[in-house]
């Protein structure tokens, strides 16, 4: 082992060491005393059965992480990194392609491990506390199609990156970040109308009173609506949802066929508000320039650290590639991903509330929208108390109880 062996190693422990003490913080938390802004929607039944979600999903994820952390210890100290690559080495297929294999059968292996776990959480958990309703058949389909996906999108992508850095020089950084801005503006552009109903269907929101009153608001507030689609999250989950993705013609909001059946019109109004606010607040470009700032920035720092011969003895590597360097660096470059992930949160925590608040000046009507997000928590059985911490390290959306006060503080003020 040598400096950057210590430096991965310590990196990943640490990271494993605080998630679970913030973990263990999140379960302190948890009382039996219903907070007063619930008490008109939940029942002290449904309360504890929310409480014992969480304790039976984190205590999971513990398994889940020291499974992975334990495979990746292994194969990494019994030199499993350089037995791949020889091994794909002796087919003789070149660096590109000998680049898609190893990063391929990584992947492969790495979601075949996953697998079982994925099981478990689906048919067992989220069974148990009636959120399932996905079937076998459903499930295996998601795997193949999100294969094929990888497939279709991923190899491409790959393969443009190992070619520019096997052949470009040294301004190969630059031109992987430009191929990658323009995967990442393609892949958003045709998430609306081609990836999404691959795995879903979606379906126009018929004629009547919910899509009257949000076509007149979209004409109120000069959002151009085309469309409001349903679509079908039952098949997988009784669990509610709403989203806005896509730019330009392509943009597009969907409501869960099980949000639409536990709200009223009029929350479900302050729901297309808030995504409108998103989109109105510019905060969907604004986290875009920063991943295509966030994907340069790896790009030339990859460009320094991908041909170090001490970062390939880290991990016992006898030949230096281009196509290994990634998959090391990437475990190199935790530590900054770490730090830039929090910073993405506190944006992310901060552009929720400022979409409230969109959603309560445009509707005025910030009941509707407070009856909204506490139907979503109890329905979804959601965290109300979570600790202080553990938000810092892993929500990207304020507590509900934080965005019921900071409503309830937007309408005094006006």
């Amino acid at each position: 082992m040598n400096i950057i062996s210590y430096i991965i190693l310590l990196t990943i422990l640490f990271d494993c060491i605080l998630n679970i003490y913030a973990d263990i913080l999140n379960l302190k938390m948890l009382n039996n005393e219903l907070p007063l802004e619930f008490k008109d929607v939940y029942d002290s039944d449904k309360y504890e059965k929310s409480q014992e979600y969480l304790r039976v999903n984190t205590k999971f994820s513990w398994i889940v992480s020291l499974f992975d952390l334990s495979i990746l210890l292994v194969f990494w100290f019994c030199k499993g990194f350089p037995l791949l690559d020889n091994y794909i080495r002796s087919w003789n297929y070149g660096p590109i392609l000998s680049g898609i294999f190893f990063i391929g059968i990584l992947s492969i292996f790495k979601g075949l491990l996953s697998l079982p776990f994925a099981i478990y959480s689906t048919f067992v958990i989220e069974q148990r506390f009636g959120f399932n309703k996905t079937t076998w058949q459903t499930f295996i389909k998601d795997i193949l199609k999100g294969l094929i996906l990888g497939i279709l999108l991923g190899i491409p992508l790959i393969a443009a990156v190992l070619g520019f850095f096997e052949y470009s020089g040294q301004y190969a950084w630059l031109y992987c970040w430009i191929a990658v801005t323009i995967f990442m503006l393609f892949v958003h552009f045709i998430t609306p109308t081609w990836i999404l109903p691959f795995f879903n269907k979606f379906v126009p929101l018929e004629d009547g009173n919910l899509r009257n009153i949000i076509m007149e608001y979209a004409k109120k507030v000069q959002f151009p609506l085309k469309n409001v689609f349903v679509i079908d999250g039952s098949k997988r989950s009784t669990k509610s949802n709403a989203f806005f993705c896509g730019f330009g013609k392509n943009k597009r909001i969907a409501l869960y066929d099980t949000l639409i059946d536990k709200h009223s019109d009029e929350e479900l109004l302050a729901i297309i508000a808030h995504e409108v606010g998103h989109y109105k607040k510019k905060h969907i470009l604004w986290t875009m320039l920063f991943g295509i700032l966030h994907a340069g920035l790896m790009f030339y720092l990859l460009s320094l650290f991908m041909s170090l011969k001490i970062l390939f003895d880290a991990f016992y590597m006898e030949n230096i590639s281009i196509y290994a360097g990634l998959i090391f660096f990437s475990l190199l470059l935790s530590p900054m991903d770490f730090f830039i992930e929090l910073i993405i949160q506190m944006f992310s925590r901060k552009n929720e509330y400022s979409a409230d608040n969109y959603a309560v000046q445009t509707t005025g009507n910030s009941e509707s929208i407070i009856s909204a997000l506490k139907k979503l928590s109890v329905n979804n059985l959601s965290n109300l108390v979570p600790h202080p911490f553990y938000v810092f390290l892993n929500y990207s959306h304020p507590p509900v109880l934080e965005r019921i006060k900071a409503i309830k503080m937007t309408k005094e003020n006006n």
